[in-house]
C-alpha cells in the first residue's frame, strides 16, 4: 500500500514538474478591470475567442453569411426576377402588400391573418405586420419565398398589390393596382 502511495506522490511531482509554466500576462491584463479602455475590453474578447471554433455559416448574422452561390446557367437574360430571386436565398425579405377597398384595421387584420395561414400551410414562413389600415408587411426569412408567396397573394380577390424590392405587382382582380395617375395643379 505503501508503494502505491509513494508512486502515486511520484507521479504527481513528475507532472507538475514538466507542466508548462503559465505566461506572464500581457500589461493590459494586469489592470483591474474597473480601468479596462475599450481597446483592451476588445482585446480580452480577441483572446476569448481565438481558441473557439467558427460557427456554420447558417448559424452566423445574416450580414456574416456568405452570399448564396448562383448557377448561372439556370438563368436567363429574359427574367431578371430569377436573378433576384437567387440572390435572396437565405436573406430577410419585406414584402409590402395593399388590401384593395377601404378596409378598417380589424378587417385588414383578418384578411391578413388568413393570407399568412394559408402561406404558413403551403411551407412558405412569413411574419406579418400592419403598418396602415389596408397595409401590411411580409416579412421573409428567406427572400427566395417571397416570389412564391407573391403569386398566391395577388390571385387572391382583395388583394390590391404586392411589392417586392420596389416593384408593384398588382393583383389580378384589381389591375390597376399600384398604378399612380398624375394630377396636375
Amino acid at each position: 500500500m505503501e508503494k502505491l502511495h509513494l508512486l502515486t506522490v511520484l507521479m504527481l511531482v513528475a507532472v507538475l514538474v514538466h507542466c508548462k509554466k503559465p505566461e506572464e500576462k500581457p500589461e493590459w491584463a494586469k489592470k483591474d478591470i474597473r480601468d479596462f479602455t475599450d481597446a483592451d475590453m476588445e482585446r480580452l474578447l480577441d483572446q476569448w475567442e481565438e481558441d473557439e471554433e467558427p460557427l456554420e455559416p447558417d448559424e452566423l448574422p445574416e450580414h456574416l453569411r456568405p452570399m448564396p452561390k448562383i448557377d448561372m446557367s439556370k438563368l436567363t437574360k429574359d427574367n431578371p426576377e430569377e436573378i433576384l430571386k437567387m440572390t435572396k436565398k437565405g436573406r430577410t425579405l419585406m414584402t409590402f402588400v395593399q388590401v384593395a377597398g377601404h378596409p378598417s384595421k380589424d378587417e385588414t387584420e383578418e384578411i391578413t391573418k388568413l393570407w399568412q395561414t394559408s402561406l404558413w400551410n403551403s411551407h412558405i414562413q412569413a411574419e406579418r405586420y400592419l403598418v396602415d389600415d389596408n397595409r401590411a408587411i411580409f416579412l421573409f426569412k428567406d427572400g427566395e419565398q417571397a416570389w412564391s408567396a407573391k403569386e398566391y397573394l395577388i390571385e387572391q380577390e382583395q388583394c390590391e398589390s404586392v411589392t417586392i424590392e420596389s416593384k408593384v405587382y398588382p393583383g389580378k382582380h384589381h389591375p390597376r393596382a399600384g398604378t399612380v395617375e398624375r394630377t396636375e395643379l
